[in-house]
């Protein structure tokens, strides 16, 4: 796996231990295409794994990024890897299981522009990990989230992304939080992200 675009283009992340299922180059890039721009935002990666997400976030100028995942081996390989690449100053690594992680950044001040989610798939953690960021206090105004599935897992009827985009076995919901409440979840259609 190697960074994709950015000041770190073409650098090679550190493989993440057997087991885990990293986003593969190709939606990745997909993801940041839509983005189109993270310069400058505080990132949060949940079940980060190899951080390639994160990782492909710093590369793009963000401010700085969170890389949350419980696997010692995983949080190993994120905090090598950010030394390699120059990113030790604006990268954190949390070994920590997520929700209790969402906790504890909760009693901080910081609070994140965009936060990539992309767990084990078949478990609902994409939509439990999404109930429970939304009740938090840890999302900007305008916050972000991405939200990676299996694409034969079904989504809550409630939550209307502002798109989805299907790549094969893996689909990427794209949600808004309102800037007048982080509760509320903009129900609009692509007017904010490029196609």
């Amino acid at each position: 796996m190697r960074i994709v675009a950015g000041s770190a283009r073409g650098r090679r992340i550190a493989a993440p231990p057997r087991g885990v299922r990293p986003t593969s180059d190709k939606v990745r890039e997909a993801i940041f295409d839509i983005l189109s721009s993270v310069d400058g935002l505080h990132v949060l990666d949940l079940y980060a794994g190899s951080g390639a997400l994160g990782f492909e976030a710093l590369s793009r100028a963000a401010a700085s990024a969170t890389f949350v995942d419980d696997s010692a081996a995983c949080a190993h390989a994120i905090a090598e890897t950010a030394r390699e690449m120059g990113f030790a100053d604006r990268a954190r690594v949390l070994r920590m299981p997520v929700a209790r992680a969402i906790r504890s950044l909760a009693r901080e001040p910081v609070r994140f522009d965009l936060v990539l989610v992309d767990p084990p798939y078949g478990k609902g953690l994409a939509w439990t990990t999404f109930a429970d960021l939304i009740a938090s206090p840890i999302l900007a105004p305008g916050a972000t989230l991405v939200l990676e599935t299996a694409t034969r897992d079904a989504r809550p009827e409630l939550v209307t992304p502002v798109s989805s985009r299907r790549y094969g076995d893996t689909t990427v919901h794209f949600l808004t939080v309102q800037p007048t409440s982080p509760t509320e979840i903009d129900h609009g259609q692509d007017r904010d992200l490029p196609r």
